[in-house]
């Protein structure tokens, strides 16, 4: 509805002979009531006159293009005259105050001061008959009401305009008010951004299906890992048809059928009043989708106009009446421009740096480069910035452990601490080798970096991974098992599936603890939770060769790990027992400088078979003893505490080797 001055200045014209020819309807309906008992009040030609008088300028005023609004009602709804007619008497109720006793006289009934269907039947010509049935327009579309349906026969029961449809015939045409509990405009005031090539490419393709194909094949499934670019794209396609976006997500729509249903149609009345599209968002969440009997099928069987569905993955059950686009994020390529333009200026290696490390969609890289501070050095703010925005949704599915190992920390055999020194260096270069030298073009898989540690407890596995993540300035995340793995079936998949997404956005080292627990031998298939199994480690292949980022898995037992996935690791990092000479420098470095330590014999302890871990146990142990004692860290409180824990490792003491 155009709210141009002049239409709006017709459209009081033509409400005002509307409301003049009713109420002269009304008054010959009294005249007759009158008449029937004797008592003439009013000359029959008058009225007849008051009536072609309104009619005339009511038609004058209709032939205006635009027309009025309840004109446009009528052919939107396909309202026929008697229908139109009815709708105005209801309509009326809520804009004149004489209508009421109008009514009440006109039914020769105190107690009726409202619009009923034997009124209408009374007034109007050309009447249709079922123009009160709950699948006419009139009351299917919710434009008027039935009250106290139920209690007295349909034809004398009031009835009353619909708010929304009072407003909109007096040219206000807002969103109903009730759909706002459940949806937000996605467009707001903000001027669009600027899209790069590769989502501008999908805007143009949905845009093209809307103007072509949007009748046959109403819904839109927008399909990808990243929500924001999927609600970007769609909100610009939408914007470049004059279209508003608003989003619903699929976890508010109602369960119960009658709300579900009264949802689907105010909706779709009111695509029929607003230049309005929805977007459906089912990205982040885990209701079920794939049945029509689910409230998203129940929705969309009853939904004729044209909307989005956002989803992470293809859905299969909603029938032929969808197209299929993919959404994915920037390219890396178009990721570092964007960064170029917006920081470049200010820190010309950031973008360059960010680009290869995170994966992150439009609007994120433009609130993150505006929100940044101008003062240098302007660089960490930047890399701080993208590591918290990626942290949110990991901290919801792992442990976040706090990097604090340095390589100075940390004493291994030195083709080992070679090796760690590769995974950090292929992390940091893999954008060179991948998209400027090429190899991205020939590979489909295997683009991230998957590493095995496998060694004894306590031998240096996690201090690794924390020297790694400590090395890139990356988040390091622990998957706890119990959190993954679920008895119930294709669950275990559902959480990794989550786990991965999340990951994505590069800012995140993926830790597998106890590897072999999840990613064990592949058995033998002897009954169905064996054949889910193997479902289980087959899905978790395939995550891992896709994953983009760096993921490390730990084990005890290097034995057990499925030999399918050794095949496809890019690092095996074994973490052997350290010799005397490994075990003195670990001893070194096992005490902070605050620590007052006296006179301890480092190459005395080296003798002691032990890994890193309880190095540091009895390390850890010591301090609390001498804090206790009120004195320093000495040999004997050290072989006090290196005695505990031989008993605790149910190891043999020999008494000659604690003789300081």
């Amino acid at each position: 509805m155009t709210a141009q001055p002049a239409w709006s200045q017709h459209n009081e014209q033509y409400l005002a002979a509307a409301l003049e020819w009713l109420r002269w309807q009304l008054q010959r309906q009294i005249y007759r009531l009158s008449a029937e008992a004797n008592h003439p009040q009013a000359s029959t030609e008058a009225l007849e006159e008051g009536l072609r008088r309104t009619a005339h300028q009511m038609a004058t005023v209709a032939a205006v293009d635009p027309p009025p609004a309840l004109i446009m009602l009528g052919q939107l709804f396909g309202l026929s005259d008697f229908g139109r007619s009815l709708l105005l008497l209801c309509v009326s109720m809520e804009l004149d105050t004489q209508i009421a006793t109008l009514c009440a006289q006109a039914q020769d009934d105190a107690s009726r001061p409202y619009p009923t269907y034997a009124l209408a039947l009374a007034l109007f010509d050309q009447p249709v008959w079922d123009v009160v049935a709950p699948e006419h327009p009139l009351r299917y579309w919710q434009l008027i009401r039935v009250q106290g349906a139920g209690h007295q026969p349909l034809t004398t029961s009031p009835l009353r305009a619909d708010e929304r449809i009072v407003n909109y015939i007096k040219g206000l045409n807002l969103l109903d008010e009730r759909l706002m509990t459940f949806m937000l405009p996605l467009d707001g005031a903000r001027e669009p951004l600027p899209l790069p090539p590769s989502q501008q490419q999908v805007v143009d393709a949905i845009a093209h299906h809307l103007k072509t194909q949007a009748h046959m094949v109403p819904l839109v499934q927008l399909v990808g890992p990243d929500g924001g670019s999927q609600q970007l794209v769609a909100q610009q396609a939408t914007a470049r048809l004059g279209l508003h976006l608003y989003r619903l997500p699929v976890a508010l729509l109602p369960s119960q059928t009658s709300e579900l249903d009264l949802l689907g149609r105010l909706w779709q009345r009111e695509s029929q009043l607003l230049p309005i599209m929805l977007y459906l968002d089912a990205h982040t969440t885990d209701v079920d989708l794939g049945t029509m009997t689910s409230p998203l099928g129940r929705f969309l069987m009853r939904n004729t106009a044209p909307c989005f569905l956002g989803l992470r993955a293809v859905n299969h059950t909603l029938g032929p009446t969808s197209t299929v686009i993919d959404v994915d994020k920037p390219t890396s390529a178009e990721q570092q421009q964007l960064w170029d333009q917006l920081v470049g200026d200010r820190t010309p290696q950031s973008p360059s740096l960010l680009a290869q490390q995170f994966n992150l969609n439009l609007p994120t890289i433009v609130h993150i480069a505006q929100t940044s501070p101008t003062s240098p050095p302007l660089h960490p703010h930047l890399w701080d910035a993208c590591l918290s925005h990626t942290r949110p949704q990991l901290d919801q599915l792992a442990q976040r452990l706090t990097p604090k190992a340095t390589w100075d920390d940390i004493v291994l055999p030195n083709d080992d601490t070679a090796l760690l020194h590769q995974i950090a260096d292929q992390v940091r270069q893999r954008h060179i080798v991948y998209e400027t030298w090429g190899f991205g073009r020939r590979m489909n898989r295997g683009l991230g970096i998957s590493a095995l540690f496998a060694g004894e407890s306590g031998t240096g596995k996690t201090m690794a991974a924390e020297v790694i993540a400590n090395e890139l300035r990356l988040n390091l995340y622990r998957i706890d098992l119990s959190a993954v793995v679920s008895k119930y079936i294709g669950e275990t998949e559902k959480n990794l599936r989550r786990l991965f997404d999340a990951a994505e956005d590069g800012g995140a080292i993926l830790f597998f603890d106890e590897a072999d627990a999840l990613f064990g031998k592949r058995s033998e298939v002897k009954d169905s939770h064996d054949r889910y199994a193997n479902i289980e480690i087959n899905y978790l292949l395939q995550r891992i060769e896709a994953y983009s980022g760096l993921a490390i898995l730990a084990t005890n037992l290097k034995q057990s790990i499925d030999s399918a996935f050794m095949r496809r690791l890019r690092f095996v990092v074994t973490f052997t027992f350290p010799n005397r000479r490994e075990r003195q420098g670990i001893w070194q470095r096992a005490f902070p400088s605050e620590t007052p330590i006296d006179s301890i014999d480092y190459d005395h302890l080296a003798k002691f078979n032990l890994t890193g871990g309880s190095i540091h146990n009895i390390a850890l142990n010591a301090a609390f003893l001498a804090a206790q004692a009120e004195t320093t860290v000495t040999m004997p409180l050290l072989l006090k505490a290196v005695r505990a824990e031989f008993k605790k490792l149910d190891r043999p003491i020999s008494e000659a080797d604690f003789r300081s």
